[in-house]
């Protein structure tokens, strides 16, 4: 599993960038000096990274249990290495990265926020490195991933013999869905370092979006070769099996890393995402029950509803799925986070709009507005749910059958996405102005629209496949309408709206 999937924030309208930070084998990790050179042992012998962003720690037992917290967060648990940037941090207030790890690796939005808060005011007492890091970060938070990228760019520049900063720049542009510069980054970093496995993890997903299997299959390989005693390798070895429909040899890879930590969630994830698409949704359901019964933190207690919710989805049982949503709401409200609050309930609008229930779906997605509006989140956060709000304004007057509402309420959508340079948002817009058009039966118009969208978001393709079958090309819309029923992605709402429908029209 990629990083990305684990973020505290996915149900909120920010769209934060990839912020893994990969590194070595947690049982190798040894030293790292004042100037950072961090020394790993390999099967070769010693490799050390001289020109590696400097730390900035005067506790060597701060800089210690940062180094093994970083090995395990890398390899994303998350969890265990939570603890260890705790303990940095208190053997050192002042150590700026821990905060930064902290907020990467938060189990809540609200953590991740109040983290980022606390490196940010350290950012003129570190390295030039950190700094950067730091700042990139912020931006992402904040859902500026242009200045994100901007300051990883910088970071590359200054410390061009950094795998890790390399593979930073890589996150960014997989986040834009620029694979290929992806691709590059995260080989720049496997140049410098052989043993960097989170590069191969990653390689293995750039592929796998290019729908370049077998290389995929290769980095995931390699990825286990290197780190036999992580699950994370056989997670993301397991989800591409998933992906290419090999459920039986997937749910095989998901339980293997369960035998290497019972304790690492995405596995569990993943076997219940296996078994909803083996048609066998009451287990998959139950296997988020379990989940939630083991919960270590609120992370796995959230992702154990988000999934259950979208397995019900899938299932055509709209109604049982806002309950487990609406419970990850009151969970959320308990810990006072107002983004996941706000996340949640634009997750609740989504289901009532696709359910065809538009007014409620509306009094939601203002919910989620004000819950920011109202909150401590910054500036930027606002103005960037504010524009979330035109979004989901323009879909419910589409729904209406409002279409000048529609219409004005996309196109300044469209001009905010621009300019804030956000690609996210920039591709939602494309994806508004195809449905638009859909709606109008302005067939070429959609297509048009609709190619700038998300690709990876299978009701993107099956919306792609409407266009094909009302401009009268049958075989078009069975060939995209397969590759949205077939996508076998991890558990994703829109996915769930659209697979049934898209697998029907693939066989007509």
């Amino acid at each position: 599993m990629p990083r990305a999937l684990t973020s505290p924030m996915l149900g909120l309208g920010t769209a934060v960038l990839l912020t893994a930070l990969s590194g070595c084998d947690a049982g190798r990790a040894r030293t790292e000096s004042a100037g950072a050179a961090t020394t790993i042992d390999t099967a070769a012998g010693t490799w050390a990274n001289k020109g590696a962003v400097p730390l900035t720690t005067a506790s060597a037992d701060a800089r210690r249990l940062y180094l093994e917290g970083r090995a395990l967060s890398e390899q994303l648990r998350a969890h265990d290495g939570r603890e260890l940037f705790r303990r940095a941090a208190a053997a050192d207030p002042s150590f700026a990265m821990a905060h930064y790890q902290l907020a990467a690796n938060a189990a809540t939005a609200r953590d991740f926020f109040e983290q980022m808060k606390r490196a940010a005011a350290l950012v003129d007492s570190v390295s030039e490195g950190e700094r950067l890091m730091i700042l990139a970060l912020e931006a992402g938070g904040n859902a500026d991933p242009a200045k994100a990228m901007k300051y990883q760019a910088e970071l590359v520049a200054r410390y061009p013999d950094d795998e890790r900063a390399h593979f930073l720049l890589g996150n960014g542009y997989f986040g834009r869905q620029d694979y290929a510069s992806a691709i590059e980054q995260y080989r720049a970093a496997l140049t410098l370092n052989p043993r960097f496995s989170p590069a191969y993890n990653l390689l293995g997903y750039a592929y796998r979006a290019v729908e370049k299997y077998g290389d995929a299959e290769t980095s995931f390989r390699k990825y286990i070769e290197l780190i036999p005693g992580d699950p994370n390798p056989y997670d993301s070895y397991a989800e591409l099996l998933m992906k290419t429909g090999r459920f039986e040899e997937s749910l095989a890879q998901y339980r293997k890393a369960l035998s290497v930590d019972p304790h690492f969630s995405p596995s569990r994830v993943g076997i219940a995402t296996n078994l909803m698409y083996q048609g066998k949704p009451d287990t998959a359901a139950a296997a988020m029950d379990d989940l939630y019964r083991r919960a270590r933190d609120d992370a796995d207690r959230r992702t154990a509803l988000f999934v259950k919710g979208v397995i019900l989805v899938d299932a055509g049982r709209a109604g049982a799925a806002l309950e487990e949503i609406e419970r990850e709401y009151a969970l959320d409200a308990r810990l006072a986070d107002s983004a996941n609050m706000s996340g949640d309930a634009q997750l609740i609008g989504n289901i009532l709009l696709n359910a065809g229930r538009t007014e409620e779906a509306a009094k939601r997605f203002r919910q989620a507005l004000d819950l920011v509006e109202h909150s401590g989140l910054s500036a930027q956060v606002k103005q960037d749910t504010r524009l979330a709000d035109r979004y989901n304004r323009a879909r419910v007057a589409l729904s209406r059958g409002e279409l000048a509402t529609a219409k004005s309420e996309a196109k300044s959508y469209a001009e905010g996405a621009a300019a804030r340079q956000n690609s996210f948002r920039v591709r939602q817009a494309h994806e508004l102005a195809g449905t638009i058009a859909l709606k109008e039966k302005r067939w070429d118009d959609a297509l048009a629209e609709l190619a700038l969208g998300n690709q990876q978001d299978p009701q993107v393709v099956y919306w792609t496949a409407q266009a094909w079958r009302g401009k009268g090309d049958g075989a078009k819309a069975r060939e995209y309408a397969a590759r949205a029923a077939d996508a076998h992605v991890l558990p994703l709402a829109t996915y769930a709206f659209v697979r049934k429908e898209a697998r029907a029209m693939s066989r007509q």
